[in-house]
């Protein structure tokens, strides 16, 4: 059964990234499924919802772009994730460039480079 997959990402730069990872989530041969939780109002209640969304998955997987780090959304997403025990990894955007990690990962979290075989093994749970 496909691990389900929870994206964080910064929703001003880095959103046409979210759509090419769920493009891979279509393989063929992909071990993981990507619902599309993203909250796109912000209301008084999306920590809530976003807490829901991501207890409801198996890994939650950041995308870092050039902007990460100042992206709110995700460093909040991302503590939720630790709160709660999620499995999560910090996975590169841009290739040629180095990713931000958001303000609360911890310095031990590495930044992946996004490769299918990386993904892969990630979603698998090698970190």
């Amino acid at each position: 059964m496909p691990k389900r997959v929870f994206v964080s990402f910064d929703y001003d730069y880095d959103k046409s990234l979210k759509e090419f990872l769920i493009g891979q989530a279509k393989n063929p041969d992909s071990p993981f499924e990507v619902h599309d939780w993203s909250i796109k109002k912000a209301s008084s209640v999306w920590k809530v919802k976003a807490r829901a969304r991501i207890r409801a998955s198996d890994v939650v997987i950041v995308i870092c772009g050039e902007d990460t780090d100042k992206a709110v959304g995700v460093a909040i997403e991302l503590q939720i994730a630790q709160e709660e025990g999620i499995a999560y990894f910090l996975l590169n955007g841009y290739s040629g460039q180095t990713g931000k990690k958001p303000t609360i990962a911890k310095a031990s979290d590495k930044l992946y480079k996004w490769t299918w075989p990386n993904l892969k093994t990630l979603v698998g749970g090698a970190r």
